[in-house]
């Protein structure tokens, strides 16, 4: 096995991406994340239609992401992906993004399972090992344990928006991080989603479809911050934590 193939993208923090303050909302890392997890895909031969024409889809399963700097409007960085390993149904990829002299500003781990046309796991094709460079590892995928709301957990109501949705038709795993982050304000925290450094971590275990009505709870614990959707029929859909002051992930 050669060493993982790597594929770099570079970005431009536009003036939308950013919030009151100027600096780069948590949820574009994750939309950075996967648009150059597709660039290499592409530059390998795996594109859109070749997933297309084979009735496979990539859905997220969990994520983390790690802010180690401010990150501001204009910024220029360079996203850096590598498939780090998968198991039979799923593959896990690592990105930092760096800044212009070179500096590790963030970085995102996410955990894709490959669906087939029934939305059901399948096997990732042998061809892949070769092309980016990653073999079959130990590796769990991410979870996220959280013990059940206290009673004293903030309760809110969330609507999903059409702007919301991606072209699977669910809410994509970018917005989850922007409603942790909302939640945690709400819940009268509004320095936690801004601090240097922070991780968000977040498992999804449904989607959300359209126009689905979800329940949430937003609770301190453990030095953060835990966070909890469930939809109408009492289904969890995500379970999230956001961790001020975490060090940067391992083995990138």
């Amino acid at each position: 096995m050669r060493e993982a193939d790597a594929w770099s993208v570079p970005y431009r923090v536009r003036f939308d991406e950013a919030g009151p303050d100027g600096r780069l909302r948590t949820s574009v890392l994750l939309r950075y994340a996967q648009d150059v997890a597709w660039h290499h895909s592409t530059s390998r031969g795996y594109d859109r239609a070749w997933y297309a024409e084979r009735g496979l889809a990539w859905l997220v399963r969990a994520a983390e992401v790690g802010v180690l700097s401010p990150i501001h409007v204009g910024s220029e960085l360079v996203g850096t992906t590598r498939v780090v390993g998968w198991r039979r149904v799923w593959a896990r990829r690592g990105t930092e993004f760096r800044d212009a002299s070179g500096e590790l500003v963030a970085w995102a781990q996410i955990d894709w399972v490959l669906l087939d046309a029934r939305g059901a796991p399948t096997r990732i094709p042998a061809e892949f090992e070769p092309a980016f460079g990653a073999a079959t590892a130990a590796l769990g995928l991410g979870r996220v344990a959280l013990g059940d709301p206290p009673p004293e957990a903030r309760r809110s109501a969330i609507t999903v928006r059409p702007h919301e949705l991606d072209p699977m038709a669910h809410v994509n795993n970018a917005i989850y991080a922007d409603w942790l982050e909302e939640a945690v304000i709400a819940a009268g925290d509004p320095a936690a989603p801004r601090a240097i450094p922070r991780v968000e971590r977040l498992e999804y275990a449904a989607p959300a479809d359209p126009d689905a009505e979800l329940a949430a709870a937003t609770w301190p614990s453990a030095g953060g911050w835990s966070f909890r959707v469930r939809d109408g029929a009492g289904v969890e859909l995500l379970r999230a934590r956001l961790e001020p002051g975490m060090a940067p992930a391992a083995g990138l």
